[in-house]
């Protein structure tokens, strides 16, 4: 029997251990990428005293990271769909580092904006390939497979607060360079996953061929959902920005808390995000994509539309829920979208995660300028309607999981 491995392990006939050895990889080397890019938001209030920035420039890095990651992920995921590259991974994660060497040595906005987009050109690399091998490695459980692959990514980001707030705050912006240590580590186990991807594809060439699958619907339903997907996306990512890049401003601005307690308040909300990721895609895989993406969409309004007027307890309390909620459906609408494009699994990849990347770079930009101009409190008083937009998911169609065909 051939046999394929990750490192020294062997991938056989049994292969649930090995294929989930495969995804923690993944995962874990998600979580190190994802924590390296959240660094940079987590630094924002040593970029803005330092170089004395404004909120509209601080959107502007956002907006430059995500934008770069967003334009580059589904480029790069048509391409490995025709002409899949397995080492593509380390040398994504190759520009991360250049990026975080050169975060570490800038001196100016202009040199900030050039390391944060070679972070988003590794992103750009790193995720379209990652999650074609995370759905390789699934065994047909494509939900829990993504869920397993996007905990990794929340789970970083939910560590780059604590990281900025333990250990770049105290010791400064020469600090950053520290973490090209983490991104060396990802390098390595990235090849090796890519070596174990490379000899899968060998092996999957030598069994026979599967007839082609079969579209769930019709061309013209597939691009209505998926413009549907797309609204969904910006809802969500519009307010994750609302979040991710202002809410440690928010704390600071309405109860005067301290820079390094704010950012472990932003540590618990992105704590919820990483824990709504792993539930999102398994409960999909059991109860259908669309009643996820129901739920993760709409769910949230009550707490959105309650948290500008809570106090700092309640505040934390209603992003914990808020963070779970919205971070469940992303595995759920990937894997839906796959499922609306069989064979096109990078490209959907990509659109998707670059969606993800540009909504957030764009809504960091819009909402930065927003708060320059009416306050950062009015920021969230007028991203609490954006869960509404979850109504739209009613124009879906319904996939039966359990007919429509799962390639690999």
């Amino acid at each position: 029997m051939a046999t394929v491995g990750l490192g020294s392990t062997p991938i056989t006939a049994a292969a649930e251990r090995t294929a989930f050895r495969v995804l923690g990889t993944l995962s874990f080397c998600h979580l190190l990428n994802d924590a390296l890019q959240s660094v940079i938001p987590a630094v924002y209030p040593i970029f803005k005293s330092t170089y004395h920035l404004d909120f509209v420039q601080i959107g502007l890095i956002t907006f430059t990271s995500q934008l770069t990651a967003s334009l580059l992920q589904p480029v790069v995921g048509f391409a490995t769909d025709h002409r899949p590259q397995p080492y593509s991974l380390s040398i994504g994660m190759g520009f991360t580092l250049c990026g975080l060497v050169a975060l570490s040595m800038a001196s100016s906005f202009p040199m900030i904006l050039l390391a944060v987009a070679l972070v988003g050109m590794g992103s750009a690399v790193f995720h379209p390939e990652s999650s074609r091998m995370a759905r390789m490695a699934s065994g047909g459980q494509h939900g829990l497979a993504q869920s397993v692959f996007q905990v990794g990514g929340n789970a970083g980001t939910a560590l780059g607060p604590l990281l900025a707030a333990f250990i770049v705050l105290p010791r400064g912006q020469h600090s950053i360079a520290w973490f090209s240590i983490l991104a060396i580590i990802a390098m390595i186990l990235l090849g090796r996953v890519g070596q174990w991807y490379k000899q899968r594809r060998a092996e999957l060439k030598k069994s026979p061929r599967k007839a082609a699958s079969a579209p769930p619907v019709s061309a013209g339903r597939a691009r209505w959902a998926i413009a549907v997907l797309i609204a969904l996306i910006f809802s969500k990512f519009f307010y994750l920005a609302s979040l991710s890049s202002y809410y440690v401003f928010y704390l600071i601005s309405k109860f005067q808390t301290p820079v390094q307690s704010a950012q472990i308040h932003l540590f618990y909300f992105l704590g919820a995000v990483a824990a709504g990721t792993i539930a999102g895609g398994p409960i999909g895989d059991r109860i259908g994509r669309k009643r996820v993406i129901w739920w993760s969409i709409l769910g949230p309004l009550p707490f959105t539309l309650t948290l500008p007027h809570a106090n700092l307890l309640w505040t934390t309390i209603l992003t914990v829920p808020i963070g779970l909620m919205l971070a469940s459906g992303f595995p759920a609408i990937v894997v839906y979208a796959q499922e609306l494009f069989p064979g096109k699994i990078g490209t959907v990849a990509g659109l998707f995660f670059g969606l993800a990347f540009g909504m957030g770079g764009v809504g960091a930009a819009v909402l930065g300028r927003l708060a320059d101009v009416r306050g950062i409190e009015f920021v969230y008083q007028v991203c609490a309607f954006l869960p509404a937009l979850g109504l739209l998911t009613v124009f879906l169609p319904n996939l039966d999981q359990r007919k429509v065909p799962q390639p690999a």
